[in-house]
C-alpha cells in the first residue's frame, strides 16, 4: 500500500488550470484578455508556441506550433515571452488554496494538482460543491481570469481523465455508475498515458477500446503490455489507486534546449548554453543532496545527424563546471579520433541536452586521498542556499554574469520537482 492508498469510498479531485501560462499573462495585463495570446520561450520568427490561450486555441493555434505558422493562421495573435517566476508565484497561491480543503495535495505539475479527500468524507459528503468552492476561491483570491477544469473520481487516474473531458472550466464526476458510458465514447489514446505505440500494442492483442481495456483479464493485459503496466491499467480503470505514491528520490535528471537561429550563429553562445544546462543539473543535484555516477550528452543537427556520448565517473560528480569541461574535452577527443576538424558547436546544431544518472547520497561519496573536495562541496551548497534566500539574480558566479544571457529561464508543464522534490507517476510524466 502506498502512502496515500485509497480506501472504499475514496475521493480524489484532479485540478487542471486551463491555458495556465497564457491565462497568467492575461490576468496581469487587462488588455490581453479576450485576445489570442501565444506564450513562447523566444518570440523570433521560428519561436515555438508553448502555451496558447483559450482564445488562440479556438483559432487553431496548437502547442508546439512554430510562431511564423501560428501568425499566418491567426494574424491577430499576440506573441509573449515566457515569464516563469510569474507562473511559479501563481502556482504557489493556487496550492495554498487547495491545502485549505485537504492536507493531502500532490502538485502534479506547474498547472495541475491531485487533491485527496478520502480522509475528509465526514466533512465533504458531496464533492461537487467542494470543486465549485475551489473554483470560486481561485477566481476570487488568485485571479478572476484564471479557470480550471476539475475531475472527481475514486482514484487519481480517473480524476485526471475527468479533468480532460471538458475544457475550459469543466467539472466531471467519474463513478461506478457512469464509467462505462464515459469510456464507451473514448479512444484508447484519449486515456492519459496511452500513446500511439501502446495503443497499437493493445490493438494487436485485440483490445480496441477503453471499455475493452477495463474488462480485460489483468494477466492478459500484463502479457499484452509485456510488463506490470498491464496490471496497472486494469487497476486504474477499476477504481484502485496506483498513482499517488511519490518519493523525493530522482532516478535521473535532464536539461535540454531547442536552439534558435540567433543562438546557433556563435560557437561561444552554444558553449554558454551547454554551460548553463550543466549548472541547472548542478543545482538540482545539490538540492537533492546527491552526486551522479554517469552522464549522457547528446546533440542533434539540421540534417538529422546526432552526436551522443555516455560518461562514467570514477569519482561521482556534482560540480556543473567539471561536467561541462568533461563534455568539451571528450567532444574534442572524439573529433580527433574521427579525424574531423568540424567543431561540435556549429551552425547546424538545432538541439542539445545532457542527463545525469545513478545517484548516490552526498554523505556516501568517497574521495581519493589528498583531494580537497569537501570544502568545495560545502561552498557549493552554501552558494545555492544564498541564491534561494536572496534570489538567483542577486547571487551569481562570475561565469554566469552577462548583460544578455543566451539562455532564458523556462519552466515546463511538468517541472515542479525543483519546488517539491517529488516524482510523478509514469502516466503523468512530461
Amino acid at each position: 500500500m502506498n502512502e496515500f492508498s485509497i480506501p472504499p469510498g475514496a475521493a480524489v479531485l484532479f485540478v487542471d488550470m486551463n491555458s495556465f501560462f497564457a491565462s497568467c499573462e492575461q490576468q496581469d495585463n487587462f488588455y490581453l484578455r479576450g485576445r489570442p495570446v501565444a506564450v513562447c520561450v523566444y518570440t523570433g520568427e521560428y519561436g515555438c508556441v508553448i502555451a496558447p490561450s483559450i482564445e488562440a486555441k479556438k483559432r487553431g493555434i496548437k502547442l508546439g506550433m512554430r510562431l511564423n505558422e501560428a501568425v499566418r493562421l491567426c494574424p491577430e495573435l499576440v506573441p509573449l515571452t515566457t515569464t516563469p517566476d510569474k507562473y511559479r508565484d501563481y502556482h504557489t497561491k493556487i496550492m495554498q488554496i487547495l491545502r485549505r480543503f485537504s492536507d493531502q495535495v500532490i502538485p502534479r505539475s506547474i498547472d495541475e494538482a491531485i487533491v485527496i479527500l478520502s480522509n475528509h468524507r465526514l466533512i465533504y459528503h458531496d464533492l461537487e460543491p467542494v470543486a465549485r468552492a475551489i473554483k470560486k476561491a481561485i477566481h476570487q483570491e488568485v485571479g478572476d481570469y484564471l479557470q480550471c477544469s476539475i475531475g472527481i473520481a475514486p482514484n487519481a487516474f480517473l480524476a485526471k481523465l475527468g479533468s480532460d473531458l471538458i475544457k475550459p472550466n469543466g467539472l466531471t464526476v467519474i463513478s461506478p455508475g457512469n464509467i462505462d458510458l464515459i469510456l464507451s465514447q473514448l479512444e484508447l489514446t484519449d486515456l492519459p498515458g496511452i500513446g500511439h505505440g501502446m495503443a497499437q500494442r493493445l490493438q494487436k492483442a485485440g483490445i480496441e477500446t477503453p471499455l475493452q481495456l477495463r474488462y480485460a483479464d489483468p494477466e492478459f493485459l500484463r502479457a499484452a503490455c509485456r510488463s506490470i503496466v498491464g496490471w496497472h491499467w486494469h487497476l486504474r480503470l477499476n477504481f484502485y489507486e496506483v498513482d499517488t505514491e511519490y518519493t523525493s528520490a530522482y532516478k535521473s535528471m535532464q536539461a535540454m534546449r531547442q536552439l534558435s537561429r540567433s543562438q546557433r550563429r556563435s560557437p561561444e553562445i552554444l558553449q554558454q548554453i551547454l554551460f548553463m544546462l550543466c549548472q541547472t543539473l548542478e543545482r538540482r543535484t545539490v538540492q537533492q543532496s546527491v552526486f551522479c555516477k554517469t552522464a549522457h550528452f547528446w546533440a542533434k543537427y539540421e540534417e538529422g545527424r546526432t552526436y551522443q556520448d555516455d560518461m562514467q565517473f570514477q569519482t561521482p560528480v556534482q560540480d556543473g563546471v567539471a561536467l561541462f569541461n568533461l563534455v568539451l574535452k571528450r567532444a574534442q577527443t572524439k573529433a580527433q579520433w574521427n579525424h574531423s576538424s568540424e567543431s561540435l558547436f556549429n551552425s547546424g546544431l538545432v538541439a542539445l541536452g545532457i542527463g545525469v544518472h545513478q545517484f548516490i547520497p552526498d554523505q556516501l561519496v568517497q574521495y581519493q586521498l589528498f583531494e580537497d573536495n569537501v570544502r568545495k562541496d560545502k561552498l557549493r551548497k552554501v552558494y545555492y542556499e544564498l541564491r534561494d534566500k536572496h534570489g538567483s539574480r542577486k547571487v551569481m558566479r562570475g561565469a554566469e554574469v552577462s548583460e544578455n544571457p543566451p539562455l532564458q529561464d523556462v519552466i515546463g508543464f511538468g517541472s515542479v520537482k525543483d519546488l517539491y522534490g517529488r516524482i510523478t507517476p509514469d502516466w503523468m510524466s512530461e
